[in-house]
């Protein structure tokens, strides 16, 4: 009897211990997803009995899909989270809700670890994008990665069944990224990659211009994929933009220039369907044939001219005028004009024409020489003065130089040129014209006769009569003969034979005085003349005529009898 009295009533602790068990067991349940049954559907709720001897309550919109009403019958078997076993009302704490969430966040963390694709539907728009739900999770889409291009209308892509690819997953802030764009590249990718097999460089497709940029055009070929036109392969002529050939949804048909296998990149040619132009140009276009053509374009370098469809040539600025420098191309010819070039260089290989514009008129370089011969005096105003010379304006177009040399025989250029003005009327004389390098040499002191020429039979040795110009520390300036005479210079050693006669200040401006030339150098057009030399002469000729080292006379004797026979000739 003892026996079965115990086990028919247990005893205080096996009581403790079997409700510490079941509690045990009770709280495993919590935090995790189980399977219940629908008892009963009571208006807006689902009860479900999960085990535990206990039931809970879901409301009917946590199991309905985004747009959809909730489909569910009492006997229904479905999965819920166990929040907590029993609340204050005896209740269990479950959500449907939360249940799908958990088993989609595993499946999800799956996929996204596979970087596989995964199905939903977009259901609502928010900042900056719209809501997913995939299947239990709501994740984000951004509004950049709904598609390849800008959408304006995302209505149609609402709630429909489609794949999508998780960029981003963070279960502990309960965020999800997904990509729509991401898809669709990928196929078109794939796509493109079958397209592109079946073309070849040099094939001819016919397409429809998508995108019009600066540098070209984009045209599909085939559904996702497209090929670039450059401006450049539009035509052999040149264009500035490509909205000058082309339209958005314009046919046309293209040439297959080049298809890149590892970005498969196609590039597209429309000039390459007609033949080169510049096949045998040196041939058509001869240097030094002259051709009409029109301005095209005009830089800062030069201007450039059509000579036919596709063949261009440069005009280079220093090509344009034999008078204009430093001037503008479009000072001087204007976008669409028809002008006259000549032909100056071509280079087939690098498909280039130098032309020349001013080659077509006449040069009034050489035509100047023509009506105005070396030796001719001219009449111009000076234009510019520059520390090497005046430029002279000879007409409109053209100057001529007087360089500092040729502006006084006896004075140097440094100092000539302080005497002529910017606007001064002067005389020059025509020293040299060189019409390819366009130069006119002039020279304004040859207007009048070089003092050079006036010496007459003077040389080396003859005695003449100087008048002293100009007082100096180192000596006296003189002009030899009349006031058109060459001018020399006597240093103060050679102001006379006796050292305490050397003296310049002992000369006056005007005084005439006899002195012997030294030296002449025809080439620096320089006269030395010397008081002393002549001195000296006079002495030893006098000792010659009038005495000797054997009579015993003086010095003063000689020279005293020397004076007095040339008293006497007098």
């Amino acid at each position: 009897m003892t026996l079965v009295s115990e086990t028919l009533n247990p005893s205080r602790d096996d009581f403790a211990e079997m409700l510490e068990a079941s509690l045990v067991d009770r709280q495993d349940f919590e935090d995790t997803v189980v399977k219940g049954k629908i008892t009963a559907i009571e208006k807006d709720v689902a009860v479900i009995d999960v085990g535990l001897k206990t039931e809970g309550r879901v409301p009917l919109k946590e199991f309905s899909q985004p747009g959809k009403p909730a489909d569910l019958s009492v006997g229904d078997t479905v999965e819920v989270f166990v929040e907590r076993v029993e609340n204050a009302n005896g209740e269990a704490v479950i959500s449907r809700e939360k249940a799908r969430r958990e088993e989609a966040w595993d499946r999800l963390e799956k996929t996204f670890e596979k970087n596989e694709r995964v199905d939903g539907e977009i259901f609502n728009r928010v900042k900056g994008g719209f809501t997913v739900d995939l299947g239990g999770a709501v994740a984000f889409l951004p509004g950049s990665q709904v598609d390849i291009r800008p959408v304006r209308d995302a209505g149609p892509l609402m709630n429909i069944p489609q794949p999508f690819r998780i960029l981003k997953m963070d279960k502990r802030r309960g965020n999800i990224v997904v990509s729509r764009r991401a898809i669709l590249e990928e196929d078109r990718a794939e796509q493109r990659q079958e397209v592109v097999k079946e073309l070849n460089e040099g094939d001819e497709r016919e397409g429809i211009v998508k995108n019009i940029t600066e540098y070209g055009a984009f045209v599909e070929l085939a559904p996702g994929v497209d090929g670039l036109l450059h401006v450049t392969d539009m035509s052999w002529s040149r264009v500035n933009h490509p909205s000058e050939v082309l339209n958005v949804n314009d046919t046309v048909r293209v040439k297959i220039i080049k298809i890149n296998p590892e970005t498969h990149r196609i590039s597209l040619g429309i000039k390459q369907l007609t033949p080169d132009p510049w096949e045998g140009v040196a041939a058509k276009y001869p240097v030094g044939a002259k051709f009409s053509g029109k301005v095209t374009n005009i830089t800062d370098y030069g201007a450039f001219v059509e000579l036919e469809d596709g063949i261009e040539g440069l005009v280079h600025v220093s090509e344009m005028s034999w008078v204009k420098k430093n001037v503008h191309p479009g000072k001087i010819v204007s976008t669409s004009q028809e002008v006259e070039v000549m032909v100056l260089e071509v280079d087939e290989q690098k498909r280039r024409i130098s032309l020349g514009l001013k080659q077509c008129a006449d040069n009034p370089w050489e035509r100047f020489a023509e009506e105005h011969p070396i030796g001719s005096m001219i009449e111009g105003e000076i234009k510019n003065i520059t520390e090497f010379g005046l430029f002279v304006g000879l007409n409109e177009e053209m100057d001529g130089m007087v360089h500092l040399s040729d502006l006084d025989w006896n004075r140097s250029g440094e100092e000539a040129i302080k005497d002529y003005q910017k606007g001064q009327v002067i005389q020059a004389k025509v020293l040299d014209v060189d019409p390819e390098k366009e130069r006119i040499s002039l020279g304004v002191k040859q207007v009048g006769s070089d003092p050079m020429d006036s010496i007459g039979d003077i040389s080396r040795g003859s005695d003449v009569t100087c008048t002293v110009t100009a007082i100096e520390s180192g000596g006296i300036e003189v002009q030899i003969g009349g006031s058109d005479g060459p001018k020399a210079f006597i240093r103060k050693s050679d102001l006379s034979k006796d050292r305490g006669e050397q003296r310049p200040d002992r000369f006056a401006v005007g005084d005439k005085i006899d002195a012997r030339v030294t030296s002449i150098d025809s080439k620096t057009r320089r006269i030395n003349v010397s008081i002393k030399a002549r001195e000296v002469a006079e002495e030893k000729e006098a000792v010659e005529q009038y005495g000797s080292a054997d009579s015993g006379a003086s010095l003063g004797d000689i020279l005293g009898a020397a004076l007095k026979g040339a008293d006497k000739e007098d």
